[in-house]
């Protein structure tokens, strides 16, 4: 995700931006989507995304729940959302809903799951933003959380680099982490760190794993199918090289 809008937070990269988040059609959005249905507990009357963006993603889980809640502090990107709602039929269903700076405007505990993707580390204090996503769960209910992997060879946010133009420089998301975070324009992860935030903000994780990387951004479609069709063929991998994003599964 990449977008041109700029914040500076008072924790995180210098450069930290907000998400551009997939569009439908996206392979990112299956693939997610195939990881996540296995693991959503049994009992699914409310799903709360967290930075949902467009709902692209959001929509694609909607069948799972009896009611759905979409939360993004992007106005934009709530209208949008509203409009894939209403041409989906699905207000009766499906809220989109602004967050603030005093956080979600719902009760405690009242999601069975909370979802969120690739969002923590555009947030301005990601351990603010887990513990909203712990408030928000019920006792025993199922968070779904991914975040980018540091091994990927790219860095997938983009990097404001003196003197390159193009911000997608290889191998940046792997360089020492005060370096990374003075020029990247999100925060990267290794599953440990995730594993730590997770468990501090009081969860108990239950999986972390690697998702493949689904290869949207590569615009020659030979190349793409071709990578799809071997590499990048299944959704989760043990090679960090391979994967844009750490899967994270965690129970309250």
């Amino acid at each position: 995700m990449n977008d041109s809008s700029r914040t500076t937070p008072a924790q995180g990269p210098a450069h930290l931006a907000g998400g551009k988040p997939a569009a439908s059609g996206q392979w990112i959005l299956e693939r997610r989507l195939r990881l996540a249905r296995p693991r959503l507990p049994l009992r699914r009357a409310h799903l709360v995304d967290f930075g949902c963006g467009n709902g692209a993603q959001t929509l694609l889980l909607a069948p799972d729940f009896t009611r759905v809640t979409g939360v993004d502090v992007s106005e934009e990107y709530l209208t949008a959302f509203r409009r894939e709602i209403t041409a989906a039929g699905l207000d009766h269903q499906v809220t989109p809903l602004a967050a603030g700076a005093a956080g979600v405007p719902l009760p405690d505990g009242s999601a069975d799951v909370v979802t969120s993707f690739t969002v923590l580390e555009h947030v301005p204090d990601e351990k603010q933003a887990l513990a909203e996503m712990y408030r928000l769960l019920r006792p025993r209910g199922r968070l779904l959380l991914t975040v980018p992997n540091r091994w990927w060879i790219f860095e997938t946010h983009g990097a404001d680099l003196p003197l390159l133009p193009w911000n997608r420089v290889p191998l940046v998301s792997w360089w020492p982490k005060p370096l990374h975070d003075r020029w990247a324009r999100a925060r990267i992860y290794r599953r440990r760190e995730i594993e730590t935030l997770v468990r501090e903000a009081g969860f108990q994780v239950d999986e972390c794993f690697l998702m493949t990387a689904p290869l949207d951004m590569v615009s020659w479609g030979p190349l793409r199918r071709l990578a799809r069709a071997t590499l990048f063929r299944n959704d989760r991998t043990a090679v960090p090289f391979l994967a844009t994003e750490i899967f994270v599964t965690a129970t309250r």
